[in-house]
């Protein structure tokens, strides 16, 4: 599906720094202290299943399991849904990544994801394959997925069960999601997809993480519902890591569907899960629904230091930088300092301040973010 006519503006394969600077132009994420960008999806924070359907039509549903979980409706609805998500690109911004699924080129599939949400865009780059530059010159989508949160289902008219809709119409090779945010659907859209494409090209599709031996010959798979340890298990330092949610098993062996990598964050230790750690702690990153403090990452930041400094220097040292509260709070506590001495602790930051500049609020913050951390035996 390509959008040559009747669209506000396209931004098609922006960059993770110019997606960054869209998402935060528009309100849509924040960038916290680490570098990443973190995100809300609003009401809905998982997949709707109950809002999934798949569209009636004579190439593919006698190959659909017709069962509860796979709703059917009507071409003529999903038609009606399209052409309003059609009237609102035509007055708004949109973004689009075209990106691969599929590891192995036999199979490989060319997906164009088009979004409402920049950060969105940001999410189907990270999560797909990349094309190299070359190949997007030629570019032409074998499947296309719209996610325009903002259009909203009538249920009255539009066959649905709520505002919410998820419709696959796979003799049309397009899937459109409104109503929601939850960046989740547009992946498990295109597993969907290769969940009916790649059984009759004598290739098995797995929900499940791999990773294998150094040299490639021993292959473990582990396969579980959402939250049950697949990543964890799979990034185990000792072995190479293949894909840590959705793979496919040819003749040929086991490749993964994705080029990313969607991990949990709950419970997440830098000791038992270093690398996707590192990841939550670089550019590039989305946060989605990972709750920060917004007078922390508010701050501003001076240039990085010559040498590691510790203690308590008006704000927190964060991977090289001081991020310091701006106006009257950093003068006060700098003054603080200059007049009555280092801070040896949290007791003596309070009695040497002036609580007219610093209230509670700002020592809150202070703690949160490590501001006081080595105070005690270091010094201020």
């Amino acid at each position: 599906m390509a959008l040559e006519s009747g669209v506000a503006v396209e931004r098609r394969n922006l960059s993770p720094a110019a997606l960054y600077e869209e998402a935060v132009r528009r309100d849509e994420a924040a960038i916290v202290s680490t570098g990443a960008l973190t995100a809300e999806t609003g009401k809905h924070t998982g997949r709707s299943p109950k809002d999934k359907f798949f569209v009636k039509e004579p190439t593919s549903q006698d190959a659909i399991w017709w069962h509860p979980g796979n709703q059917p409706i009507a071409s003529a609805k999903f038609d009606l849904l399209l052409a309003k998500m059609e009237r609102f690109i035509a007055t708004h911004d949109v973004y689009t990544q075209d990106v691969f699924a599929c590891a192995d080129p036999r199979f490989r599939l060319r997906v164009r994801v088009i979004s409402e949400l920049a950060w969105h865009s940001l999410f189907a780059r990270n999560l797909f394959i990349r094309p190299k530059a070359d190949e997007l010159l030629t570019f032409e989508p074998d499947f296309t997925v719209m996610s325009l949160p903002s259009v909203k289902a009538d249920t009255s008219s539009d066959g649905t069960n709520s505002e919410t809709f998820i419709l696959v119409n796979l003799g049309r090779r397009i899937v459109i999601i409104g109503g929601t945010g939850y960046a989740g659907e547009i992946k498990k859209s295109i597993f969907t997809a290769l969940n009916y494409l790649l059984p009759a090209q004598n290739v098995f599709p797995m929900h499940c993480s791999a990773n294998t031996s150094a040299d490639g010959s021993d292959v473990a798979l582990f396969f579980g519902l959402s939250g049950t340890g697949k990543t964890t298990l799979s990034a185990e330092p000792s072995r190479r890591l293949i894909g840590d949610d959705e793979h496919g098993w040819s003749d040929r062996g086991v490749f993964n569907f994705e080029g990313g990598c969607y991990a949990k964050t709950i419970r997440i230790h830098k000791e038992s899960e270093p690398e996707i750690y590192a990841a939550t702690e670089s550019f590039g990153t989305i946060l989605e629904n990972v709750a920060y403090d917004p007078r922390i990452e508010s701050w501003s930041s001076l240039p990085p230091m010559p040498t590691p400094t510790h203690g308590l220097v008006g704000g927190a040292f964060l991977n090289g930088r001081i991020y310091l509260p701006g106006g009257s709070v950093t003068q006060g506590i700098i003054s603080a300092r200059a007049d009555k001495g280092s801070f040896s602790s949290l007791e003596d930051f309070c009695h040497k301040v002036d609580f007219r500049d610093i209230n509670r609020k700002v020592i809150e913050s202070l703690i949160k973010c490590g501001a006081f951390d080595g105070i005690d035996d270091m010094g201020g």
